[in-house]
């Protein structure tokens, strides 16, 4: 599906995240403005991955920006983690933002219940219900009207 020039193109729905687009332009104060938007529900960012850097320098490719953010809430983590030990195979949960095609910015976030169902313990399910609320908290307000103070 093609957009129209004056309608930012819309990403792809994937079976194991969910996105939003954001009204920011500038790309490194919209990664400032999730990581700080993650941290109302208790996440923090264990790795940062640049994506852009990394693909230049190793492949000599030019892409748009692209950053992965590992993202944790350590006391839900520890719940999965004590639940099933070899769970942090499927941790931290990855949240990225990007630049689309058409310069608008997207943020996009694991879908915890979609990739921790790949287990059947009970307790995992309920962290991974817990984290995908916290995320989706996360994304209402990264796309919340923004207010002015007066």
């Amino acid at each position: 599906m093609q957009s129209s020039p004056n309608t930012p193109a819309q990403p792809a729905a994937v079976a194991y995240g969910f996105h939003c687009a954001i009204g920011d332009k500038d790309f490194a104060a919209a990664v400032a403005r999730v990581t700080e938007a993650l941290k109302t529900e208790g996440f923090g960012i264990l790795t940062e991955i640049d994506v852009q850097a990394t693909m230049k320098a190793k492949l000599g490719i030019e892409g748009r920006p692209y950053r992965i953010l590992g993202a944790c809430n350590p006391p839900l983590a520890h719940r999965a983690l004590e639940a099933e030990p070899d769970i942090g195979l499927l941790l931290p949960c990855n949240v990225v933002v990007r630049e689309m095609a058409d310069d608008s910015l997207v943020v996009g976030f694991m879908d915890p219940v979609a990739v921790l169902q790949m287990t059947s313990n009970p307790e995992v399910a309920k962290v991974a219900h817990e984290v995908h609320e916290r995320l989706q908290r996360v994304k209402a307000l990264l796309t919340a009207p923004a207010t002015t103070g007066n």
